[in-house]
């Protein structure tokens, strides 16, 4: 990606970005709030920069999420089979909010609830395995694995079938451009994968979320009355996207989380003398560095006017909640972590009709396992100097690729 000035002098770099993503927003937001760009894809689009601006574009709905309403010669995106793209992620209202509505009748708040104890448990036997070691990768071993374990409990998943999801994420979440073939090999995978496993779901049904999406398909496509449906392409792409979406940004989280925590003493030592903090503080880790710098992709279906700039229907917009949750206006001294901070209000986990389902799962879980590893281990230190960390070379992903610590 790259910005320029009226001079054509790039502003922001790609690789800024993805090495200082923060001082690279914060130039960005200063020049102005609305940007027109380049992307990785080398296709324009248009970057928001400011807090007010962000948050009225990710509840407007005259800018859609549906890959349709991009301009001939636009957006392509990753190429998706129609049984794992029919998934929240490309969809308006009316069609958004029926199936929302009929994901709630699965995914209950009492769902959710019951996975805090085994959630914990998995936590604890991560860090039983490493205890002994002294030093850890801790994305490899506990970061990674743990959202693993609670999404394919979540959906019902055999332990033996989990060992590739990973893989899988990672080429579809960052691919590699030297390896063309990985992402295409992955989505055949997935989709394999998720035909096999709610047929036999369908014909063994337990007590998970699959099983349940599945009933509910199922018994509104026997109704009578017109009730509303889910296809057996919405099934699986909604599967597909609870694995995806709830594993890989919890990862992040729990990293980015844990990275800021040890490279604030002061923090972190008002957090391990009052845990009771915790919850309030994943909001503010969350704001300070989560694991989504744009929000996903919209197309305004008419010409829109953002932060005083013309933005043509059709054209790709990017929503830059980096560059919002570190802007002035909006939080006193931004660029702080503030364990204490109000950060109500932050964009991470979305905003609108488009908020974020797994939320509450994703505050849960990250919860839990920094209140894990903080206890088991009160000399937790980066094993490397935090410039050193090697991160994800992806604009829409901020994470970790390793995570090496001592304790």
């Amino acid at each position: 990606m790259s910005t320029t000035t009226p001079a054509q002098k790039p502003l922001v770099e790609h690789d800024e970005l993805i090495a200082d993503p923060y001082a690279a927003y914060a130039r960005l937001r200063e020049a102005g709030p609305v940007h027109r760009i380049t992307g990785t894809d080398g296709l324009p689009a248009w970057l928001i920069t400011r807090y007010d601006d962000v948050r009225r574009a990710l509840a407007d709905p005259r800018l859609s999420l549906d890959k349709r309403n991009a301009k001939p010669g636009g957006y392509r995106g990753l190429a998706l089979p129609p049984a794992l793209d029919a998934n929240l992620l490309n969809m308006d209202p009316p069609d958004h909010t029926r199936i929302r509505r009929l994901v709630s009748q699965a995914f209950t708040p009492r769902r959710v609830a019951a996975l805090r104890e085994p959630i914990r448990e998995t936590a604890d036997a991560l860090l039983d395995a490493i205890e002994p070691l002294g030093r850890a990768d801790l994305i490899a071993s506990y970061a990674a694995p743990l959202p693993i374990a609670v999404i394919c409990d979540l959906l019902g998943v055999p332990p033996h079938d989990r060992r590739d999801f990973r893989s899988w994420t990672d080429a579809l979440v960052a691919p590699d451009p030297a390896e063309p073939s990985r992402a295409k090999q992955a989505v055949g995978s997935v989709l394999a994968f998720f035909t096999r496993l709610i047929a036999d779901k369908r014909s063994d049904p337990a007590d998970d979320l699959l099983s349940a999406l599945i009933a509910v398909r199922d018994e509104a496509d026997g109704a009578a009355d017109g009730a509303d449906r889910l296809s057996e392409d919405e099934l699986m792409s909604l599967a597909f996207l609870v694995l995806f979406a709830g594993y890989e940004n919890t990862v992040h989280l729990i990293g980015n989380a844990t990275v800021a925590l040890l490279g604030h003493p002061d923090q972190l030592a008002a957090l391990r003398a009052d845990p009771g903090r915790l919850g309030s503080a994943v909001e503010e880790l969350a704001r300070y560095d989560g694991p989504t710098p744009l929000a996903i992709r919209r197309f305004p279906t008419e010409d829109l006017v953002i932060g005083g700039v013309t933005v043509p229907a059709g054209e790709t917009v990017l929503l830059g909640l980096a560059a919002a949750h570190r802007d002035p206006a909006r939080f006193s001294d931004p660029d702080r972590l503030d364990i204490g901070r109000d950060a109500t209000g932050h964009l991470a986990l979305g905003h609108g009709i488009h908020y974020c389902l797994g939320a509450p799962l994703a505050r849960l879980e990250t919860e839990i396992a920094l209140a894990a590893l903080l206890d088991r281990f009160p000399r937790l230190s980066l094993a490397v100097p935090a410039g050193e960390l090697r991160r994800r070379p992806a604009m829409r992903a901020r994470g970790l690729l390793e995570l090496p610590v001592t304790y």
